[in-house]
């Protein structure tokens, strides 16, 4: 189901089948970060080493987000799948793995919700135009409560004890990524695939859960900026702004208040597949920027969306220490990515489109000379239109000037004209 914020994909291929995925992962998270900037907020003033130290406000931290969160995303699955009534059941059944779970169950709450709603829609189906009237109110209130109670003790049993440990593995996987200063690698799958209009997909689905698992044991999570990162993005731009195609640079100004200020990384995705090699600029970039995020310690105490420096500074925790690791690193990684893509646009002298660069260039020579052979065809055309008519006004007056003289026009027909030879 496509929503405001995931937009269907069309196509058949493999790209549209993962954006397709990609997008319903995030159409579960994205109506909801409203909540989670809530939680981030509450965390950053009210926990012990927040702005505002509080001990009876902090106690919503918990609630909100091994609970709060995971049913909202479960609700909002069900709701895609079977409408009002799969939200229902997708919140009833995300209760089940979130009851007792330590880690915060956003994974489960995407599996469970859906896949509860799902059962029910499989079942409404079944029994349409089956039930006798007047009992359907009674049908569908059962059908749901039964399948929501079962799919809850399911969950608390079997799928929460899973996703807990699949939880787990995924961060061990990342833990031993810090822990062997390689997590600057993730940004060689992490930006080609924003650049495919997966980032929602790529952050929401997959980092931010892991991201926030982080946050409730060390209060901060370097997770939240893989992604994120506006840095990459505004490198990208002014490398166009001040060495791109001329004919693209007015428009650079606007995209980059839209993409630093607003947070909408989209704008910038179309200026790299414009020039693929500009892909390149991004990945260093990004890699930068983890790199240095990776070895100040740095983190975000939830996640910044959309990735706006006002998210950023929104969501940074209290110290020098994180104010300087989360900005040098922003900063890097906006430089590196300036840097290599001024070098890959040549300093100005690649910017204009190349014979299949962009695709539109051999388009554009043609255009151009084709433009410039009908305007050349209409000057000529035009000069000798002017040609003949002045020629045939000298003529008609010439005509005139010989009538005139003598006295009368000729008004003989052709057959009375006198034979050759013959005097006049």
């Amino acid at each position: 189901m496509a929503t405001a914020f995931t937009p269907e994909p069309t196509g058949s291929g493999l790209r549209a089948t993962v954006q397709r995925f990609g997008g319903k992962l995030a159409g579960m998270v994205m109506p909801n970060i409203g909540a989670f900037i809530a939680w981030g907020l509450i965390t950053a003033l009210f926990i012990p080493t927040g702005w505002l130290p509080n001990e009876d406000l902090a106690e919503l931290v918990d609630p909100m987000i091994k609970m709060l969160l995971p049913v909202l995303i479960g609700y909002t699955g069900g709701r895609m799948v079977h409408g009002q009534r799969g939200a229902v059941v997708g919140a009833v059944a995300t209760v089940g793995i979130a009851v007792g779970a330590e880690q915060p169950m956003f994974l489960g709450a995407m599996i469970i919700g859906p896949f509860t709603a799902y059962l029910l829609k499989l079942f409404d189906d079944l029994v349409r135009d089956r039930v006798r009237t007047g009992f359907e109110m009674l049908v569908d209130n059962f059908s749901a409560g039964i399948i929501a109670a079962a799919m809850a003790v399911a969950g608390r049993a079997v799928i929460g004890p899973v996703m807990g440990t699949v939880s787990d593995w995924a961060g061990d996987a990342v833990g031993r990524l810090v822990d062997h200063n390689l997590l600057p690698l993730t940004s060689l799958l992490v930006e080609p695939a924003k650049v495919l209009f997966l980032n929602n997909a790529v952050n929401h689905g997959v980092l931010t859960p892991l991201g926030v698992q982080q946050a409730t044991e060390t209060g901060k999570s370097v997770l939240f900026m893989i992604e994120s990162n506006p840095g990459p993005g505004i490198g990208v731009l002014l490398a166009y702004l001040f060495f791109g195609p001329k004919r693209l640079r007015p428009s650079v100004p606007a995209a980059a208040i839209i993409q630093f200020f607003g947070g909408i990384h989209e704008i910038y995705f179309p200026y790299i597949l414009m020039k693929p090699r500009m892909i390149l600029a991004a990945v260093a970039g990004g890699m930068t920027g983890v790199a240095v995020f990776a070895a100040t310690g740095a983190g975000l105490v939830a996640s910044p969306s959309p990735g706006s420096i006002f998210a950023y500074l929104a969501q940074t925790p209290r110290g020098a220490g994180n104010w300087f690791g989360v900005y040098g690193g922003l900063l890097a990684s906006a430089a590196v990515s300036f840097g290599v893509g001024v070098a890959l646009l040549g300093f100005g002298r690649r910017a204009e489109p190349e014979q299949g660069d962009a695709g539109d260039g051999g388009d554009d020579t043609a255009a151009g000379a084709k433009g410039a052979g009908a305007k050349d065809t209409g000057e000529n055309d035009a000069e000798d239109a002017g040609t003949g008519t002045a020629a045939a006004n000298a003529d008609a007056a010439k005509e005139g000037a010989d009538d005139g003289a003598d006295g009368a026009p000729e008004t003989a027909p052709l057959n009375d004209r006198p034979t050759e030879g013959t005097p006049r």
